[in-house]
């Protein structure tokens, strides 16, 4: 019997950090613009999808790209 203790399990500051490096590379290389059918880009800092073509920011909420047109947000 040991006297360790369990590491504490990651709180949700902690498991939102995770989910900003949490963005498989072989699903960006997949995924693309639903309007344009062009490339993304990803861009860390904001957590979104960059449509160049569409001018459009398509979001990533905790790890999961939303691709609808409807909740992209317009580049200004």
């Amino acid at each position: 019997m040991t006297d360790e203790t369990p590491a504490p399990s990651a709180g949700p500051e902690e498991a939102g950090a995770a989910a900003l490096l949490a963005i498989d590379p072989k699903l960006l290389e997949i995924l693309v613009c639903p309007l344009t059918k062009g490339p993304l880009e990803y861009d860390k800092a904001a957590q979104e999808l960059v449509s160049r073509q569409a001018k459009l920011a398509y979001p990533i909420r905790d790890g999961i790209p939303i691709m609808l047109p409807e909740e992209a947000r317009p580049l200004g």
